[in-house]
């Protein structure tokens, strides 16, 4: 009876632990500080520098478009840049259903720099609501405090598009810790070029490569995986994941030399030409090749000379799976 009666108090305490610990963060979280009086003035060096970030570099304009999925990897609508409601959902993975916002005017002129500048580098929308960490605002909240000024710049240029974007939606318990997501930012100044290893780092952390190039179980890369591939994207037809790109020479890019990496990139540089459809029951590529097409080759070279400098990990990924596998 005593065993009944210390389990039923232990219960109890743990019952009550939860519930008290749910409150705290349903009141107290995110805790982020409240936006600064921030007025960011508009130069032309500014709207170049964030145009080139927000289209080549942190895709920006990638994620918060329309993108046509029946065209290899999805470029963005003519039309629709910034206009948001690209869904993210259960069918894909996520733990409920989250929407690119709308970064045009049409949204964004209610809110003031400050508020954008938290929300992009700390991750706290305009209504003090934590973002879901889709976006990479734990990443950008390491990139150089100008960078972050010229992208907020650039956004204000954008043509206003009217497109009202649902809410998120978060599964319960995603929807009680999301709250704990956000992060006050730890900016670091863009490293000098001629640093090509600590440039190339600073450009890999602002276009997100470990984010996708690595194995990830509920949010969060596994340990021991980064840029060793592994991350599932899920589509109608089946799964592609992506690979390896640590030099390992049998699985991953070791026998791929500066050039080719390049090349890689560049290879969709010419917006003249049209993205190739995708095949009927064809799995297609998730990284938008023609947005990063558009990325310096100095900045391509610092990547490849980065991932270089890391160490090479032996993981060998089946890219693709179909459903009828």
């Amino acid at each position: 009876m005593k065993i009944i009666k210390y389990l039923g108090i232990f219960l109890g305490f743990l019952i009550l632990l939860i519930l008290v610990s749910g409150a705290y963060i349903r009141l107290f979280k995110p805790d982020m500080e409240k936006p600064t009086n921030l007025k960011i003035e508009r130069t032309a060096a500014r709207v170049e520098r964030g145009k080139y970030l927000a289209n080549h570099v942190t895709v920006c304009i990638d994620c918060h478009s329309r993108r046509d999925w029946s065209l290899f990897s999805g470029p963005v609508v003519k039309g629709s840049e910034g206009s948001g409601g690209e869904k993210f959902d259960r069918k894909a993975g996520f733990p409920g259903t989250i929407y690119a916002t709308n970064l045009t005017p049409y949204q964004l002129s209610s809110w003031t720099d400050g508020e954008i500048y938290r929300a992009i580098s700390g991750g706290v929308g305009k209504n003090g609501r934590a973002l879901f960490p889709l976006m990479g605002y734990h990443r950008f909240g390491k990139m150089d405090r100008e960078d972050i000024f010229s992208i907020i710049v650039y956004l204000r240029t954008l043509s206003s598009i009217a497109n009202d974007v649902p809410d998120a939606v978060l599964d319960f318990p995603v929807s009680l810790l999301n709250r704990l997501s956000p992060q006050k930012p730890m900016h670091q100044k863009i490293p000098a070029p001629g640093d090509s290893v600590k440039y190339g780092g600073y450009i890999v952390n602002a276009a997100g490569c470990v984010e996708c190039h690595s194995k990830q179980d509920k949010g969060k890369i596994v340990p021991g995986t980064e840029f060793a591939g592994g991350m599932e994207f899920r589509q109608p037809v089946g799964i592609i994941r992506a690979p390896n790109i640590t030099m390992d020479p049998q699985t991953g890019i070791g026998n791929w030399d500066r050039e080719l990496f390049v090349a890689k990139f560049k290879a969709y540089a010419d917006t003249s030409h049209r993205l190739p459809p995708v095949p009927k029951g064809e799995l297609n590529s998730p990284m938008p090749w023609g947005m990063y097409a558009g990325m310096k080759r100095q900045d391509i070279e610092a990547i490849y000379t980065y991932l270089k400098s890391i160490k090479p990990k032996v993981s060998s990924i089946k890219v693709r799976s179909y459903n009828n596998d």
